[in-house]
């Protein structure tokens, strides 16, 4: 265990790198490979194996305005995006996203990824839920896939071409604070080896965080067990506010009773959800676009089908969805994962018999607030306020950014499109790059000495573990945070639930800062990475209940019955209420503090999306 034994770091191993970047998938490796194709030493620290990041799981596809299959371009994919953020989106960087996307997407054709091709040889597309052409009028085919495994080739394309550019992984090392110094700018990370729990100072000019989601918060969840908003915790410790991070997705596809993710693909290939009467009963909530709606759409409508007592099942508890039709070698070359998880999970053979689903949770909308290129921005608090009461100016955090789904720029708003988070993964992901090699040929690159207090903090949370003798188990405490999650933060939500849920989850806070680890050894142990993912866990579950709690409407992923109101209200439309609530929180952590920002209204070319009611 290394442990200060001293007021000096001479006893703990320094390394510099001109970037470190924290997390190994599809966000973190299209940054490093762009650093390391200028020439600059990376250093990427990942949790697992890089092809064993979250992003592996990524199925459907990336979405693109390629115009293969049908006519399409970046203006209805922006509009779409827009439209399926319930206007929370920010539109300069919806509209960045959008116009670099079939770029990101032929980058990836010329390294070698392995898509799906038409037989004239262009990249196959396929529809996805709330992509459509001409502004909404039918769905398109935009979702650039192999097969149901997109994810799982765009790990390995990106981290062969990173080997091939000499970036350095060090695998199995956790992250667990960011070093900040005086003047508030940030020279790396301290991390720690799972193999023999060595730790080391990481220092760089430029730290990245691409840690990943955080759906670890809840009980029934499609994220792996390592997504726990490592990145996350380490910003919020060094006191940097979260934004949005009351919308979570729920995907409408997950397997009854496990949870696994059943790609929207399937939906996008012709699947058919049905309740226990075989009713397609997605015609009745979007008759346009039916089982192609947007997620949080669909996923309330599974919800309410159960709620009026058309479930499936004994327990009529869950829905079905159907693949029968598609016949036995659509499934075989579009859908060969989804066949395999049928059988693996629900013991259901997909060509013969419809799988049972449950809406499960998915994604996170909010994360570290970031600009278009990726970096670190707080609200500028000695500025004030607008008019309004929003905090308009903002610092960028010199040396940090965010990228992926730990990061919030904010392209998805109150609800994000399908295809959308492995785009978002790639161009914020270049973007970040393209921006720190810009930095970087005019910064200054002496290693400056760091001061002896960084590691204070770090390896007092260390030695407070080794040294504990009582306490509480981490996961029983992990537990207790999902299951209160789950309970008063899912589909659908009430006030009172919300209310009700803060006051449990700040309850936790004592426990939280009490954890015992049995377990002193230093060789792959296991619960110590626990122990520090249990705190992280317990920032974004706080900043998720407490944003929550205190949004007074219904947007997008965020449902609370005490605001409906009729699709033709005039002052809250479906219970959006733009009056009041057409602005971003920011959570801080020091107080439970929540302030507020102004969503960016002006797109960087085109006229701005004005709100209207979001129907399909």
């Amino acid at each position: 265990m290394a442990t200060r034994q001293d007021n000096t770091i001479s006893n703990i191993k320094t390394l510099n790198y001109d970037a470190v970047i924290v997390g190994g998938g599809g966000s973190g490796m299209r940054a490093s490979l762009h650093l390391a194709e200028a020439g600059m030493k990376v250093a990427v620290l990942t949790k697992v194996f890089p092809t064993r990041s979250h992003t592996v799981a990524a199925q459907g596809g990336i979405g693109a305005s390629l115009g293969n299959m049908s006519n399409d371009n970046w203006h209805f994919h922006f509009y779409d995006t827009v439209k399926g953020s319930d206007w929370l989106g920010d539109q300069d960087a919806i509209e960045y996203m959008c116009r670099e996307a079939p770029k990101v997407v032929y980058e990836l054709e010329h390294m070698g990824m392995p898509f799906d091709r038409n037989e004239d040889g262009t990249i196959y597309q396929r529809p996805f839920g709330g992509h459509t052409s001409n502004y909404g009028e039918k769905a398109v085919q935009r979702a650039c896939a192999a097969a149901d495994r997109t994810g799982h080739a765009l790990l390995h394309t990106l981290y062969q071409k990173n080997l091939q550019q000499g970036t350095e992984f060090f695998i199995e090392w956790i992250a667990l604070d960011l070093i900040k110094d005086d003047a508030g700018n940030i020279n790396g990370v301290i991390a720690i080896e799972q193999e023999t729990g060595t730790v080391a100072v990481f220092q760089s000019p430029i730290t990245v965080l691409a840690t990943g989601g955080a759906g670890r918060i809840f009980a029934a969840s499609t994220n792996a067990y390592i997504n726990t908003g490592d990145g996350i915790g380490m910003a919020v410790r060094a006191g940097i506010p979260l934004q949005d991070m009351e919308f979570w997705q729920f995907h409408p596809t997950g397997v009854h009773g496990a949870g696994v993710l059943l790609t929207e693909g399937c939906r996008g290939e012709g699947a058919i959800l049905r309740n226990k009467d075989g009713e397609a009963f997605m015609e009745r909530y979007a008759p346009t676009v039916k089982d192609l709606a947007p997620r949080d759409l669909v996923s309330r409508s599974m919800d309410q089908e159960i709620k009026e007592g058309r479930g499936c099942g004994p327990n009529a508890d869950h829905i079905v969805m159907d693949m029968t039709h598609l016949g036995v070698e659509t499934i075989m070359k579009r859908l060969p994962s989804v066949f395999e998880i049928g059988k693996n999970f629900a013991n259901v053979d997909i060509t013969k018999e419809p799988i049972p689903v449950i809406p499960t949770i998915h994604y996170m909308m909010g994360g570290i607030p970031t600009t278009i290129h990726g970096q670190v921005i707080v609200p500028d608090l000695e500025a004030g306020t607008d008019e309004d009461g929003l905090y308009a100016k903002g610092n960028v955090v010199k040396g940090l950014y965010a990228i992926g789904e730990c990061a919030c720029v904010s392209v998805h708003g109150a609800n994000r499109l399908g295809t959308n988070s492995l785009l978002d993964l790639l161009v914020f992901g270049r973007a970040a790059g393209k921006h720190i090699v810009d930095e970087f040929h005019h910064a200054d690159h002496n290693y400056k000495p760091l001061d002896p207090r960084v590691l204070d903090y770090t390896v007092g949370r260390l030695d407070k573990l080794q040294q504990s003798t009582s306490g509480y188990n981490a996961q029983d405490v992990a537990d207790e945070i999902r299951a209160t999650m789950q309970t008063h933060a899912s589909v659908f939500r009430t006030q009172a639930m919300m209310d009700e849920g803060v006051a449990k989850i700040l309850a936790l806070g004592e426990k939280i800062d009490q954890i015992h680890l049995a377990d002193k050894s230093q060789v792959f142990n296991t619960a110590r990475i626990e122990a520090f993912e249990v705190g992280n866990l317990y920032e974004v579950a706080k900043a998720t209940m407490i944003s929550a709690a205190q949004r007074h409407e219904s947007r997008g992923a965020h449902s609370v019955s005490d605001y409906d109101r009729p699709e033709d209200d005039e002052y809250a439309p479906n219970g959006r209420n733009d009056n009041d609530w057409m602005k971003h929180t920011l959570w801080y952590s020091e107080g439970n503090k929540v302030i507020y920002k102004p969503v960016r209204k002006i797109p960087l070319t085109v006229d701005y999306i004005e709100p209207k009611v979001r129907v399909y």
